[in-house]
């Protein structure tokens, strides 16, 4: 499956919108057109995870302090192994950072809030 070409699930999301569950069927929209928009964090994690769970509270923290200047695309690796598979994730969770379509960034294992913080600054459009 081609993740980029995939027919869209065409969400109405607004600068309103921080966080999405991003899958399989709306990655294409959620994560490439919208990052045409402004910064996508997606976050390639999964339940059963102990580094997810402490970063995902600084995620969630972040895109309510940020309010819409990014928005945090959620995507649960055990049901959507396609697209840790196509943007070839090695461990969890990834945070991969998309602007005007394209992969710019990522880092892995769950960071301290301050490095997060910089990471999401130095992409903002």
């Amino acid at each position: 499956m081609d993740l980029h070409t995939h027919p869209d699930m065409h969400l109405n999301l607004s600068l309103n919108d921080f966080v999405v569950d991003a899958t399989e069927q709306n990655f294409a929209h959620v994560a490439i057109e919208e990052s045409k928009k402004r910064l996508v964090l997606v976050d390639i994690s999964a339940d059963w995870c102990g580094p997810c769970n402490v970063l995902m509270p600084i995620l969630d923290k972040l895109s309510k302090e940020y309010a819409g200047e990014f928005l945090l695309a959620k995507v649960d690796a055990d049901e959507n192994m396609r697209i840790a598979g196509h943007y070839k994730v090695r461990g969890f969770p990834t945070v991969i950072a998309f602007v005007n379509g394209e992969e710019v960034d990522r880092f892995h294992s769950a960071q301290r809030e301050p490095f997060v913080r910089s990471f999401i600054d130095k992409h903002l459009l």
